[in-house]
C-alpha cells in the first residue's frame, strides 16, 4: 500500500504537468494549486531564486513564464522516485515547449518557437508538494533568442536541443526501491567518489573508466554543451573545470534518488570551490568562493553509466564570478 501511493504521487507529477497543453497556461495554475501545498517552498536559478508560499510562487515564477510563453507545454523525459533521509521526492527532467512572445527573467522575446531544458525535484509530505527545486538552462533561451551575451565564448560541446534516454523508458512505471535501483545508486555513488580521488595531476586519478559507457553521451548546459564518450568529455567540461575550480568539494545535497536504471541528484548547492585558474566559460581567475547549484540525472546500462543530463545555475554561477548576463532582471528573495 505504502509504495502504491508513493507510486500514484509519482504518476500525479506526471499527470498534472501532461494536461498543461490542453488546459493553456491560465486554467493550468488552478491544477498546478492542487499539486502544490500554500506553504510550499520553491527554490530556483537566477534571476528568481527563492519564493515562499504558493501565492509568491505563481506570482514570481508561474504567471511571468506563462505570458512570456502563452501556448506553454512541458514534456518529461525522466520521473525518478524514492526516499532520501526518510522523506519521499520525484525528480523530473525534460523541456517546456512555446512561442517566446514577451520578455521573461530579462530576454528579450524571439516570436518563435523555444525549448527550456528544466530539472526539477519536489519533494511530498500529507500528497502535496511542499518543496521545489528547479534549474531552468536560461543561458540556452538566450542562445535560442539570438542574445548570447558577448562576453562568452561559444559552447566546447555541441549546443542544439537535447534528448531525452535513447531507450524511451524514462517515464516508464517503475518499481519502487528493489536491487535494480541499488545497483544504479551504488554504480553513481562510486562515480563520485572517483571524482573526488583527482590527484591534481592526471585525469586517470580518478578512474573514470570504470564507471562510464565507451558510448557515454554527456548532455551539460548551454555554456558548455554535450559531448560523447570519455574523451569528449572531457575536453569538453572536465579538463577546464578542474583547472578552473582544483579544490571543488561536495556541498549540501538536498536529495539522491534512485528508481530502476535511472538515479538523480541535486544540491543547493552541490558544490563549493574557489575560482583559481583562468579560462572556463572565457572567465578569468577571480580568486573567488563560489558555490554552485547542479542537477544530475543518470541512466545506467548493465554496469556503467550510459547517459547523464546535467544542470548548473548558469547565470548565478557567472554573476558570483563577476559576470551578470541576465542584466534587465533583479534578484528577488521573498
Amino acid at each position: 500500500m505504502h509504495d502504491r501511493i508513493r507510486l500514484e504521487e509519482r504518476a500525479t507529477v506526471l499527470a498534472t504537468w501532461a494536461a498543461l497543453r490542453d488546459l493553456g497556461p491560465a486554467a493550468f495554475e488552478t491544477r498546478l494549486a492542487t499539486l502544490w501545498s500554500p506553504e510550499v517552498s520553491w527554490f530556483g536559478p537566477q534571476p528568481i531564486n527563492e519564493l515562499r508560499g504558493l501565492d509568491a510562487t505563481l506570482s514570481h515564477f508561474w504567471r511571468p513564464l506563462a505570458q512570456a510563453f502563452p501556448d506553454l507545454e512541458r514534456d518529461c523525459d525522466v520521473a525518478v522516485a524514492d526516499f532520501f533521509n526518510e522523506r519521499f521526492w520525484v525528480a523530473t527532467t525534460g523541456h517546456y515547449v512555446g512561442t517566446f512572445a514577451a520578455p521573461w527573467c530579462g530576454i528579450e522575446p524571439s516570436n518563435a518557437v523555444t525549448t527550456i531544458r528544466y530539472g526539477e525535484f519536489c519533494r511530498f509530505d500529507a500528497g502535496r508538494v511542499v518543496e521545489v527545486y528547479t534549474i531552468l538552462d536560461l543561458l540556452d533561451v538566450m542562445r535560442q533568442a539570438g542574445q548570447w551575451p558577448a562576453a562568452l565564448p561559444s559552447s566546447l560541446g555541441t549546443p542544439d536541443r537535447i534528448p531525452g534516454p535513447a531507450a524511451h523508458d524514462g517515464v516508464a512505471e517503475m518499481p519502487l526501491g528493489g536491487p535494480e535501483a541499488t545497483r544504479s545508486r551504488d554504480l553513481v555513488e562510486a562515480m563520485i567518489r572517483g571524482l573526488m580521488q583527482y590527484d591534481q595531476k592526471s585525469l586517470a586519478s580518478m578512474g573514470m573508466g570504470r564507471f562510464w559507457h565507451p558510448a557515454m553521451m554527456w548532455f551539460g548546459p548551454a555554456g558548455i554543451g554535450s559531448s560523447r564518450g570519455l574523451s569528449g568529455f572531457q575536453h569538453c567540461h572536465q579538463v577546464p573545470f578542474l583547472n578552473a575550480f582544483p579544490d571543488r568539494v561536495g556541498g549540501d545535497h538536498r536529495a539522491r534518488l534512485a528508481q530502476g536504471l535511472y538515479v538523480a541528484s541535486t544540491g543547493w548547492p552541490s558544490l563549493r570551490a574557489t575560482h583559481l585558474g583562468s579560462g572556463w566559460l572565457g572567465r578569468p581567475a577571480t580568486g573567488k568562493r563560489i558555490t554552485m547549484r547542479i542537477m544530475d540525472f543518470w541512466r545506467r546500462e548493465d554496469a556503467l553509466l550510459l547517459e547523464n543530463w546535467v544542470f548548473i545555475d548558469m547565470p548565478d554561477l557567472l554573476a558570483q564570478m563577476g559576470l551578470n548576463v541576465l542584466p534587465a532582471a533583479a534578484a528577488r528573495v521573498l
